[in-house]
Formats: C-alpha cells, sequence, structure tokens
C-alpha cells in the first residue's frame, strides 16, 4: 500500500532506467528535437549493442532523421533516446546536423517581384 503523494513505478520508468543505466538524461541543450542525425559512413554496431541501440541504427542507416522522429518510431522517452544518440555520437557512430532554420517571413515587394517575374515568364 503507498502512503500519500508516493508515485508507483511503472515498467516504462524502470525500462528507461534498464536502458540508460541509471544515468542523469542530457538536457534539450545537449541534443535539440529537431537535431537531424544519420549514420557515419563504413561504422559496424558497438559490440553488446542492446536492442534500442540496434534499433536506433536500424533507423539511422536510412538517411537523416530528427531526435524526435527516432524516438517517436522507437516509442521511448526523448530523453531516453537523447541519452543513446549522445553515446553513439561521442563513439564516432553518427553525424549530426544541426536543425534547420527558423521560417523567416518575405517582405510583400520581394513577393510581388517574384510573382511579376514568373508573370512576365508564362506570359
Amino acid at each position: 500500500m503507498r502512503t500519500p503523494g508516493e508515485e508507483a513505478v511503472t515498467s516504462d520508468f524502470v525500462r528507461s532506467y534498464v536502458i540508460t543505466g541509471g544515468r542523469s538524461l542530457p538536457t534539450s541543450e545537449d541534443l535539440a528535437l529537431h537535431t537531424l542525425v544519420t549514420l557515419a559512413p563504413e561504422r559496424t554496431p558497438p559490440l553488446g549493442a542492446g536492442p534500442e541501440v540496434r534499433a536506433i541504427w536500424e533507423l539511422c542507416s536510412g538517411g537523416y532523421l530528427s531526435v524526435a522522429e527516432v524516438a517517436g518510431h522507437l516509442e521511448l522517452p526523448v530523453g531516453v533516446v537523447r541519452l543513446l544518440l549522445t553515446d553513439l555520437s561521442a563513439q564516432g557512430h553518427l553525424l549530426l546536423r544541426a536543425e534547420p532554420p527558423r521560417h523567416q517571413n518575405v517582405d510583400r515587394a520581394t513577393l510581388e517581384k517574384v510573382l511579376n517575374g514568373l508573370q512576365s515568364l508564362i506570359g
């Protein structure tokens, strides 16, 4: 029986703890959700890689995915995926690309010039 304020330990919590080895999770400054990751060329999976690392390996072998996409495909908490990706990156297995730049609005005059140019080409 639990005391008031005590939370139940769920299987998801235990699984995350086992996957990370109890290490503290990295923050969003360490690896942003929009950071893109892929496998470095000619790398082989680390010896003794767990099922989560093997799943990351398979996902990232097809090209760049964001940290959020990897977490979504694996159905794991983002913090756990950040830790696994950070480990793989530190070992030289991953290539990282900064998140894409934020969308910037173009002023109306520029858009009108583009439209006029297209209209003159089309006729």
